[in-house]
C-alpha cells in the first residue's frame, strides 16, 4: 500500500500563487514518476506536469500551463512539489497526486486537494 499525504490547497485570487506538496510513503514500489492530475468538475482527470525519477528529472507539462507552473521533486523524500503562479480561474479544479511505478505500471493516487481561483 501506498499513503499520500497531499497539502497546499486552497483559496486564490487570480494572479495569485498556490504550492501544492505531495508526500509518498508505505510500500513504495521502483518509481517511474510522480506528478500532478486535475479534475474540474464536469470535466475528466487531465495531465497537469509530471516529473521522471531520473538523473535528468526530465518534465512535462500541460500547455495550458507551460510557462506559470514548475514541479520538481525530492527523490529522497519521495515528494513531489507543484508551485502555481498566474492562476487563473480555469485552473479550478480537484489536484491529485499521482505515483507511477515501473514495474508493473501503475498508477497510485492522492485523495485530492482543491484549488479555487477566484476574486
Amino acid at each position: 500500500q501506498v499513503q499520500f499525504v497531499e497539502s497546499g490547497g486552497g483559496l486564490v485570487q487570480p494572479g495569485g500563487s498556490l504550492s501544492l506538496s505531495c508526500a509518498a510513503s508505505g510500500s513504495i514500489p521502483r518509481i517511474y514518476s510522480m506528478g500532478w492530475y486535475r479534475q474540474a468538475p464536469g470535466k475528466q482527470r487531465e495531465l497537469v506536469a509530471v516529473i521522471a525519477n531520473n538523473v535528468g528529472s526530465s518534465t512535462n507539462y500541460a500547455d495550458s500551463v507551460k510557462g506559470r507552473f514548475t514541479i520538481s521533486r525530492d527523490s529522497a523524500k519521495s515528494t513531489v512539489y507543484l508551485q502555481m503562479n498566474s492562476l487563473k480561474p480555469e485552473d479550478t479544479a480537484v489536484y491529485y497526486c499521482n505515483l507511477r511505478s515501473i514495474y508493473p505500471k501503475t498508477d497510485f493516487w492522492g485523495q485530492g486537494t482543491q484549488v479555487t481561483v477566484a476574486s
